[in-house]
């Protein structure tokens, strides 16, 4: 097999990735998944005259990454992958859209980001699946609706009450976050910014998964305290947006006392964050090199005093909803999408952890302070909505153990080091496991030392197929359930 293996956040030689023929790298990604390979990341790089179509394969067991790439220069299309690798339809279905090469056989190729008439005078109205039959209804969603909800439109072919098919159309946004990525290229104040800017509410996450594939390419190596309050800010927002997706869930099922103890708890947490870097979300801490803020002995004391509170609080909080009949009724059996399924999709994070799934970059890929605190993978068997709220439950105790391990391990080590040049002609994959799951930086360098290109995959990439697959066979009046229960992004996703 003709595939380069490298590590997390290790840079490559550009022209150290193998070129295969188009036919050969869906023969061998085709082989790897069979054997139980994962795929993580397929995109286009203009060059020259060419595209170049890059894939990145995780073997999950080993903690390698194994990246390959086959060259179009005159050809206009490809037989599909993704009939035999089902995680590789929404890839396809991007890569067609920005560069016109079509996978041939490809059985659900429609646009990705596009296709909202009226943006661009270029853009056809999206064509959504229908059914046929006089008691066939269908209800839309959105793209508008209430309060500081993002856009997204939901359209549910319904019989009565219940869903035969959901198909959701993303894109409203138009962002451009990867090309504003290239046009500055010499600011890593504003890249910072901006790569905090992916996802509203993952911007440790998504900021470290940019910063630590720099520091890469850089060879930048961070100190060992400047890790460790990364990941002790990393979990503090993987514990504040569980618990306030515990809130929600509570709310959809009428149980107003969760919804508001869980929303009380998660402004604790964040009002932790806030005693760190001066902002709730955690904007301005990280920084190329380090971090910008340190903690304190007398932080470091009032950080676990407020943990070991929450412990016992959050600890309470969850007994009390996950015994309560009501919440269970409407929690288990609901929005099930089985392990086969999760597998076949390509899901990832809690959502994937819930149907079974063992992936988590912090035990499968380690980065940061997970390189000295290893991390137990957490599953849960059944796919439904119960064990999307109770993962959260359980992985909420485990980042609290991991904050509580870091902090006490906090060393001597100085916050921040300076630039250094960056490696030319070079390639890293940067795997950071945010709270909501994998997300994947890759970074193309080119001969001059600029990016050339950016390619960023949120978790909600991953998943929002498994959301429309969830509510199947559901009465419609549980898919606001299913929704907070995979709480998906729409501005990770509109890239």
């Amino acid at each position: 097999m003709n595939w380069i293996q490298i590590k997390n956040l290790q840079t490559v030689s550009l022209n150290d990735i193998p070129v295969l023929t188009v036919e050969e790298l869906r023969n061998q990604l085709i082989e790897q998944v069979k054997n139980g390979r994962r795929l993580v990341q397929f995109f286009g790089d203009k060059v020259n005259e060419s595209i170049v179509l890059y894939v990145v394969v995780s073997d999950d067991n080993s903690s390698r990454l194994f990246v390959s790439s086959s060259k179009f220069t005159n050809e206009k299309s490809y037989q599909s992958f993704s009939v035999d690798v089902p995680s590789a339809h929404l890839f396809e279905r991007e890569f067609y859209e920005e560069f016109g090469i079509m996978p041939e056989g490809h059985p659900w190729l429609k646009p990705v980001r596009k296709g909202i008439a009226g943006i661009d005078e270029n853009e056809k109205p999206y064509e959504f699946f229908s059914m046929i039959g006089e008691e066939v209804h269908e209800v839309g969603v959105g793209p508008i609706h209430a309060g500081v909800i993002e856009p997204g439109h939901f359209r549910f072919s319904c019989h009565g009450e219940k869903v035969h098919h959901l198909e959701i159309e993303l894109g409203f946004q138009h962002r451009g976050v990867e090309k504003l990525f290239l046009q500055n290229n010499n600011k890593p104040v504003y890249l910072t910014k901006l790569s905090e800017s992916v996802a509203g509410d993952t911007v440790i996450g998504h900021s470290g998964g940019f910063i630590r594939a720099m520091e890469s390419l850089m060879g930048i190596s961070v100190s060992r305290r400047a890790k460790l309050i990364r990941t002790i800010a990393l979990e503090l927002e993987r514990v504040a947006v569980h618990l306030g997706d515990l809130s929600a869930l509570s709310g959809d099922v009428a149980y107003l006392t969760g919804n508001n103890v869980f929303a009380a708890l998660r402004t604790r947490v964040i009002n932790t964050t806030m005693s760190i870097c001066g902002n709730r979300f955690g904007r301005s801490l990280m920084a190329i090199g380090g971090i910008n803020f340190d903690i304190s002995s007398e932080l470091q004391s009032k950080i676990s005093s407020i943990i070991d509170q929450l412990d016992d609080e959050i600890n309470l909080a969850c007994e009390v909803l996950f015994s309560s009949a009501s919440v269970l009724e409407r929690f288990e059996q609901t929005g099930v999408v089985n392990n086969e399924t999760a597998v076949a999709i390509g899901m990832v994070g809690p959502a994937a952890r819930a149907s079974g799934v063992a992936v988590d970059v912090r035990s499968d890929h380690p980065f940061g302070g997970f390189e000295y605190f290893p991390v137990h993978k957490l599953t849960l068997p059944s796919g439904d909505v119960f064990a999307r709220a109770y993962i959260r439950y359980i992985e909420i105790q485990q980042s609290i153990r991991i904050i509580k391990e870091q902090l006490g391990g906090l060393s001597e080590g100085e916050l921040k080091k300076d630039l250094g040049e960056i490696k030319k002609n070079s390639f890293v994959v940067s795997l950071t496991e945010g709270w909501r799951g994998e997300i994947a930086y890759t970074i193309i360098i080119d001969n001059d030392g600029n990016l050339k290109k950016v390619k960023i995959k949120d978790p909600s990439f991953n998943n929002w197929f498994g959301l429309a697959l969830a509510v199947r066979e559901e009465g419609i009046s549980d898919f606001p359930l299913c929704n907070k229960s995979f709480n998906l992004s729409y501005c990770g996703f509109d890239l």
